[in-house]
């Protein structure tokens, strides 16, 4: 019982999460998507702005719950 409830609570997560690995930012539950280039892509949640600065950054997956940032990633600011 223990495994469906925690695969029922990974399926309804709604929490604003952002997962960094090498170089690449996995970010789920965002709001909207402000801006987007090859050297800046800003995320909205909320009130606030993810900011991913870096080079030759592209958006490799957009769902409407989630997008993942490839490129190489040199800042991540929350603001």
């Amino acid at each position: 019982m223990n495994l469906v409830n925690n695969f029922r609570s990974y399926l309804l997560d709604e929490e604003f999460k952002i997962t960094m690995i090498e170089n690449r930012v996995d970010v789920v539950n965002y709001d909207s998507i402000g801006h987007f280039d090859s050297t800046k892509v800003m995320i909205r949640y909320k009130n606030k702005v993810l900011s991913i600065k870096g080079k030759n950054l592209v958006v490799s997956r957009l769902l409407s719950d989630e997008v993942l940032v490839t490129g190489e990633i040199q800042t991540i600011e929350f603001h």
